[in-house]
């Protein structure tokens, strides 16, 4: 189950292209952004001592989502082109600027897991 709803991502947003989304898309970015969250904070947050989920996750989550909405809903934004020439026709769509994603370390940094270091393996061989 999902930690956060695509009604949270709309509320959220100020873009119109994530407002804008299919709901079963913004389900699959979220998808992506828990992911990505998990991986970076080294365990699950739907295991206790999980719930109530901390606001910072929530947050962090909601950013992430609507990070990977705007990439996902539009091509030329993943792949950052500023124009496009078709045979005598052109455009311009940005200003070179691709859309970063958002700096979750700082709202993690307290629930992020330390790794425990493996103990090295000793091996004893004796003569027979």
């Amino acid at each position: 189950m999902a930690l956060i709803v695509p009604p949270q991502i709309i509320d959220y947003t100020e873009f119109e292209a994530v407002k804008g989304r299919a709901p079963n898309k913004l389900n699959s970015d979220i998808l992506q952004a828990e992911a990505e969250l998990f991986s970076k904070a080294g365990h699950r947050f739907d295991k206790p001592p999980y719930p109530p989920i901390p606001s910072e996750i929530t947050l962090a989550l909601i950013k992430l989502a609507e990070y990977y909405a705007l990439t996902n809903s539009d091509e030329s934004i993943a792949k950052g082109y500023t124009s496009e020439r078709l045979n005598d026709y052109s455009y311009t769509m940005s200003d070179g600027q691709t859309i970063k994603k958002p700096a979750i370390d700082l709202l993690i940094a307290d629930y992020v897991q330390k790794a425990v270091p493996k103990r090295p393996v000793s091996f004893r061989m004796r003569a027979l």
